[in-house]
């Protein structure tokens, strides 16, 4: 099913993403960021059909923000119109004004809503962005797949989303909320993994390019650099490649790109002058003995 979607994983991240399925338990990926785990949830929910909704997080997003927000500007509208028009009954405007025309629907609300085609993909995105007050409101929302909103009271998911909960593990995430979810650490893949990822997402690339470019990013990866190149970064270098008509590897090349792979310039620094020709020598030594 993956495959389908291009995804390329291994079995052990096929076995947790099919349980997580049959089972109906949201799915805690960690790993690096870009090595895939965004990704997964819209291979899942396009294979399936299904409506993707994702909730981005970040530092001080707390409940409300996530479920729901009244529209005051309608409501103030509503409210103005209203005192203009004699007789207004007030009981009756309350009850407008606090009704779901009003109501504006966050990706939680929105995932625990009825939606055509079937449950949808609720993507909890970099959860260790947030702070403990939210993971501890998303461990009871999770929980009964249910939230509560005053003036409406209850309202409860007609079916549970399939949930994926990604972090970078910029800190470590609670382990109540661990415990709810079936767990996979994702890791940089290897080299012939690598490639079968860089075939599926850039077929444009012949093998040579391809199995340079992945040796390289593999290389910068046991460097001592502040952010290592993800598998998102071999892809976005590999069509920059594509877009000059580069056939293979130099380092004047290296250093017109090098943009796409490091993001730092501490890290670029790193690979001025000779460091770049001499990992790529390397490179290119090994893949030759192979």
């Amino acid at each position: 099913m993956l495959a389908g979607q291009n995804y390329v994983c291994g079995r052990a991240l096929a076995t947790v993403v099919f349980l997580s399925l049959r089972l109906g338990r949201p799915l805690f990926l960690e790993g690096e960021a870009g090595v895939g785990k965004t990704e997964i949830a819209k291979a899942i929910a396009a294979a399936l059909g299904r409506r993707l909704i994702r909730l981005q997080c970040y530092e001080g997003l707390d409940a409300s923000s996530a479920v729901y927000e009244w529209n005051f500007p309608a409501q103030m509208v509503a409210i103005r119109t209203a005192e203009a028009v004699e007789g207004t009954d007030r009981a009756a405007l309350t009850e407008e004004l606090f009704s779901d025309k009003y109501l504006i629907r966050r990706p939680l609300l929105e995932a625990m809503s009825d939606q055509e085609g079937g449950a949808p993909v609720l993507l909890i995105d970099e959860l260790d962005r947030t702070d403990e007050p939210f993971e501890a409101f998303l461990l009871e929302a999770l929980s009964d797949f249910q939230v509560t909103i005053p003036e409406l009271g209850t309202i409860k998911a007609p079916e549970p989303p399939i949930v994926i909960l990604t972090s970078n593990r910029t800190r470590e995430v609670h382990d109540a909320l661990k415990r709810r979810c079936l767990y996979h650490w994702v890791d940089y893949p290897n080299f012939e993994r690598e490639i079968e990822i860089l075939s599926a997402r850039a077929p444009e690339a012949s093998e040579n390019l391809s199995r340079e470019v992945v040796a390289f990013v593999q290389k910068l990866r046991t460097e001592d650099l502040f952010k290592k190149p993800g598998v998102a970064e071999t892809i976005d270098w590999a069509k920059c490649l594509l877009a000059l008509d580069v056939i293979d590897l130099s380092p004047e090349v290296i250093a017109d790109t090098v943009g796409a792979i490091l993001k730092y310039q501490d890290d670029i620094q790193k690979l001025e002058g000779s460091e770049a020709k001499r990992l790529l020598e390397e490179v290119k030594t090994e893949l030759a003995a192979e």
